[in-house]
C-alpha cells in the first residue's frame, strides 16, 4: 500500500493580506518560520519520502518540519492564477465584472484569466501521482491539495467541499484505492522551554 500525505506550506505576508499567490514565489514570513521550527512529522511519516513544490514557501516548510531537503516536482507548483495573482479575493468578489467565483461554484473547468483550471492542474499532477511507489509527504499549496483531495473525496468543485484544509496537518490518501483518511493527522509540536 502506498500512501500520500499532503501538507500545506506555512504562512507568507501575502497569505496574511489575503492576496492570491499562485505561482508567485513568495517566502515564508518570519512568524511562520519560527512556528514551523517547533513542529515535526509524526511517525511513520518522519521516514517517508519528502517532496515539495519548488516554490520557496513549500520547500522551506518541508525542510523545517522534516529536517531534510525535499525532492521537488514542478507538478506540485501552485495553480496558476494568471491575471489575478497578487490581487485579493475579497476585492475580486466585490467587483461583479471580475469573473471571480467562490470555490463552491467553480466546477473542474473554472479558469482565471490566463491561468489554470482545476482540470488543468489534475492533468499536470497525474504523472507525478502515478509515479509514487513509497509512502510520501508532499508539501505543497492549497490549490494542489484541493485537486488531489477532490479526486479522493469524489468532489467536483461544486457545493461545499467535504474537507477543510488547515495548516500543520497531514491529509492522507491511500494511493492504491484513491481513498482519503477521514481525519487529518496533526504534526508533532515540540515542548518549548520557558
Amino acid at each position: 500500500m502506498t500512501r500520500l500525505a499532503l501538507l500545506r506550506h506555512g504562512h507568507t505576508e501575502w497569505n496574511r493580506a489575503g492576496r492570491i499567490q499562485g505561482r508567485s514565489d513568495i517566502n515564508l514570513d518570519e512568524e511562520a518560520r519560527q512556528d514551523l521550527s517547533t513542529y515535526s512529522l509524526p511517525q511513520p511519516w518522519d521516514t517517508a519520502d519528502i517532496w515539495s513544490s519548488p516554490l520557496a514557501r513549500a520547500r522551506e516548510t518541508a525542510q523545517l518540519v522534516s529536517g531534510q531537503d525535499p525532492m521537488m516536482s514542478a507538478a506540485l507548483t501552485e495553480m496558476n492564477w494568471g491575471e489575478w495573482e497578487g490581487l485579493r479575493g475579497v476585492d475580486l468578489i466585490a467587483d461583479a465584472g471580475s469573473g471571480y467565483r467562490h470555490i463552491e461554484d467553480w466546477g473542474w473547468d473554472f479558469r482565471p484569466p490566463n491561468g489554470e483550471s482545476p482540470a488543468d492542474v489534475k492533468m499536470r499532477l497525474r504523472p507525478w501521482l502515478d509515479s509514487l511507489r513509497a509512502d510520501t509527504v508532499a508539501v505543497c499549496h492549497i490549490g494542489i491539495m484541493r485537486v488531489i483531495l477532490a479526486l479522493a473525496w469524489g468532489w467536483d468543485f461544486s457545493g461545499i467541499p467535504p474537507f477543510k484544509i488547515k495548516r500543520n496537518r497531514l491529509y492522507i490518501i491511500d494511493m492504491d484505492t484513491m481513498r482519503p483518511d477521514p481525519e487529518p493527522v496533526r504534526l508533532i509540536r515540540a515542548e518549548v522551554p520557558e
